[in-house]
């Protein structure tokens, strides 16, 4: 999910390459990274975990600890962790169709719904939600869970992603961009895992796909592992991209994924670039339904 609705421009210190290096050399015995990979075809509400960890089988060769998670089964949605975007805001850089409101999320059988609608609402022919982390929950490194069962039909996007917390300052995709999931919904068989930074945004990004029969039919778990070198995708389990410092840096592109935390976004737009417009074939309501969102900490 592309966000080019600010911009701006970074410069790296030589004393802050030397500073990652050493930490890179420090934490490759436990982190390590590998070549990119080709393209494959607990129950509480929202909490810090805090003393009560919950120690989780091995994933990905580390060992993991349970430390933030939304469960949805709360009744309604924390909005101490939750931030609701709403408007158009020029399409968002991508032409999106869309206004964003708060009415379009809530939670139902303990789930988390966002509804993109057909309907009128100051001056758009849509609706939809778009929900935000941002300076409530934000994270650097570990492995996120996000159990999902997504939307389809032509002209549908929704995401499950991250952005670097700096956007503000430094503005995108100098802040940095991870891709958790996307669909496009007239492919309903295929997810997308990518990143975007300096360089490497809008067409240039870079990622991978993974395809595995409908993805509106049932839950899926969506994963990534993301180390100080390296960034992983997963689908239930399966792996099917990585991306790595050394191959953006061998690229000639700057690697901003170790400058600083990201928050979480989960959004549903209609129409945009890359899905294209709804057509007569889009049948409306359509609801991304999010199970859970877990993330965890090496051990």
């Amino acid at each position: 999910m592309i966000d080019d609705s600010s911009r701006g421009s970074r410069d790296e210190s030589t004393s802050k390459r030397l500073r990652r290096r050493r930490f890179l050399q420090t934490a490759a015995a436990t982190l390590g990274g590998t070549a990119i990979a080709s393209t494959v075809s607990a129950t509480s509400g929202s909490d810090n975990i805090g003393s009560d960890q919950v120690h989780t089988q091995a994933f990905d060769n580390n060992e993991w600890t349970l430390t933030w998670r939304d469960e949805f089964n709360q009744g309604s949605i924390d909005q101490g962790i939750w931030n609701f975007e709403s408007g158009n805001n020029n399409g968002w850089g991508n032409n999106e169709l869309q206004y964003y409101q708060r009415e379009n999320a809530w939670v139902e059988n303990n789930h988390l719904v966002i509804e993109a609608r057909e309907e009128q609402a100051n001056g758009f022919d849509y609706t939809s939600a778009r929900m935000t982390t941002a300076g409530t929950f934000e994270k650097q490194y570990g492995r996120v869970d996000v159990r999902a069962r997504l939307p389809q039909g032509q002209g549908i996007w929704p995401a499950i992603w991250m952005l670097g917390a700096d956007i503000g300052s430094v503005g995108w995709p100098n802040c940095g961009e991870i891709d958790i999931m996307e669909l496009i919904g007239n492919d309903i068989d295929t997810v997308h895992g990518t990143i975007h930074g300096p360089g490497y945004s809008g067409g240039n990004s870079i990622g991978g796909s993974y395809n595995n029969g409908s993805f509106a039919d049932a839950y899926h778990v969506f994963q990534l592992t993301w180390y100080p070198d390296a960034i992983k995708f997963f689908v239930d389990g399966q792996h099917y991209f990585t991306i790595t410092l050394y191959d953006v840096e061998n690229s000639g592109y700057e690697w901003v994924f170790d400058d600083g935390p990201f928050f979480f976004l989960m959004n549903v737009a209609v129409g945009g670039n890359w899905p294209g417009n709804p057509d007569a074939s889009t049948p409306f309501p359509q609801r991304m339904e999010v199970d859970y969102i877990r993330v965890y900490d090496w051990v």
